[in-house]
């Protein structure tokens, strides 16, 4: 017999009233209640979604309904990879499970007032409340709870290596907002858990936050430019399985560090900025099985940034769903070292990706897959693989470009070298045209291989099938089907 694991919700989060929502373990005769939170997506017309979290074993049953809607005539349940169809009829939506998916429920073509529903593996990993390395927060359901950062990373300072600061069940403060998280930490979010506030890990290292909670930062202006979390000359870090809501800028900010892991999150934005994952001169780092629905970038790896500058490489970002509202799924190349000789971005690769959205109106930020090499960067020995590109609004597949973008670029990039895109399929229709252009003759694109690309279920032959268009300074572009 399969199990559920579901999680309270405390008083005073922001929840959603579009869908309620029914889960219980196959077979299983009772059914529990969850909760959806309140997410606010796309930076143009910032609309209301929906997200709902629990967890199970074995197999799940799910069942929607929508007290708002006289009928329903259509359910999409996304990414289509997931293979999962919905039963329904004019008033009810059924779902069965049988692993851990993160999926957007589609009712009538509503693509902004839609539900994420996350449905996870039961995690046996929680830390022990009780022990005397753990600095315990139990929370209160019913109550806020506010904590004085300072006093709590004192006390873990206090500690041995190895200390916990647990937050359990109920909504939380943080103090001046922000936590600075010591080395040799652990940091857990209960499920249930809903912290206001941000975590900072700057040069520190042997840090791991993890967990089934929330932070939440949608009652923060945007120009306030608070991150869900930052990671700055950080070493040897871990996140996992948290939910991180409406941070006014990046939800993982990764800058001038190393040996980074991001697993098993989700994250929604909607300001301008508001990137998901952002990797500045930062070197082997892990993006793995995450949601990410964002008003900018989705995912961006880049040279120099602020106070960080060196290479960029050894970067994985795999098995994710990427919705980016405004600008890319995934970008590289934009910043770098610009007065000097820039920066190398190099051995990155990208593989086992849905594709949910690309919604750009400004014809400099199009590509799902994107290279815009500026700032005197080289990027170089990239591939993307298995990308599934689901119908978008507006923009391209691929965009490979050495550039000055007038915007963020004082100088061009130094060129793009050696890329690789296998197995990318896309299924919409309307597409801008790709494009792969150098920008001179002393700042070329080169050696680009294509390999299987489908469009509308036919396999190009051709770059002129493709829709792809190459400039003069693009050499050894091939296309193989």
């Amino acid at each position: 017999m399969g199990t559920i694991r579901n999680y309270p919700t405390p008083e005073g989060t922001v929840l959603q009233k579009d869908f309620q929502i029914r889960v219980r373990a196959a077979g299983q005769v009772e059914w529990q209640e969850v909760s959806c939170y309140q997410v606010k997506v796309d930076m143009h017309e910032v609309r209301c979604a929906s997200m709902a979290y629990f967890d199970f074993s074995q197999e799940a049953e799910v069942e929607i309904t929508c007290p708002a809607l006289f009928f329903i005539y259509q359910v999409d349940v996304r990414p289509l990879s997931a293979g999962i169809k919905a039963e329904y009829d004019s008033k009810k939506i059924r779902l069965h499970l049988d692993r851990p998916v993160k999926l957007s429920i589609e009712v009538n073509r509503e693509r902004f007032h839609n539900l994420h529903l996350i449905a996870g593996r039961i995690r046996e990993d929680r830390p022990e409340p009780e022990s005397g390395n753990t600095i315990f927060l139990p929370g209160d359901l019913k109550k806020v709870s506010v904590h004085r950062t300072e006093d709590l990373v004192r006390q873990l300072e206090r500690m041995p290596e190895g200390r916990c600061v647990y937050f359990g069940p109920g909504l939380h403060y943080l103090e001046e907002c922000a936590m600075r998280i010591p080395s040799d930490t652990e940091v857990y979010l209960e499920g249930g858990a809903v912290l206001v506030g941000t975590f900072i890990i700057s040069h520190r290292e042997n840090i791991r936050i993890h967990g089934r909670g929330c932070l939440y930062l949608a009652n923060f202006e945007r120009f306030g430019g608070l991150n869900a979390i930052r990671i700055s000359h950080g070493r040897n870090v871990r996140i996992e399985g948290i939910h991180l809501i409406n941070p006014p800028h990046y939800s993982v900010y990764i800058g001038g560090s190393e040996k980074i892991e991001i697993e098993d999150i989700t994250a929604f934005s909607c300001e301008g900025w508001s990137d998901g994952v952002d990797i500045m001169s930062s070197t082997d780092i892990t993006v793995k099985d995450c949601f990410l629905r964002t008003s900018d970038d989705c995912v961006a790896i880049y040279g120099r940034r602020w106070d960080y500058n060196a290479d960029s490489r050894n970067i994985t970002v795999s098995s994710c769903c990427l919705w980016a509202d405004v600008a890319h799924p995934t970008v590289i190349g934009t910043h770098g070292d610009y007065e000097h000789d820039g920066n190398v971005l190099e051995d990155i690769r990208f593989e086992d990706l849905d594709i949910l959205e690309h919604r750009e109106h400004q014809d400099g930020y199009l590509g799902c897959m994107a290279i815009n090499a500026g700032d005197k960067n080289t990027v170089r020995n990239v591939v993307y693989e298995d990308i599934r590109i689901e119908p978008f609004q507006r923009g391209k597949l691929l965009d490979i470009q050495v550039k000055r973008n007038p915007d963020y670029n004082p100088v061009p990039g130094g060129g793009i070298a050696h890329i690789r895109f296998k197995n990318i399929t896309y299924t919409g229709c309307g597409e801008v045209k790709s494009c792969i252009r150098g920008y001179d003759a002393e700042h070329i694109v080169s050696d680009v291989t294509i390999e299987n690309l489908s469009i509308r279920g036919k396999k190009a032959e051709s770059l002129a099938e493709a829709g792809i268009e190459t400039g003069p300074f693009a050499k050894e572009i091939r296309l193989l089907s």
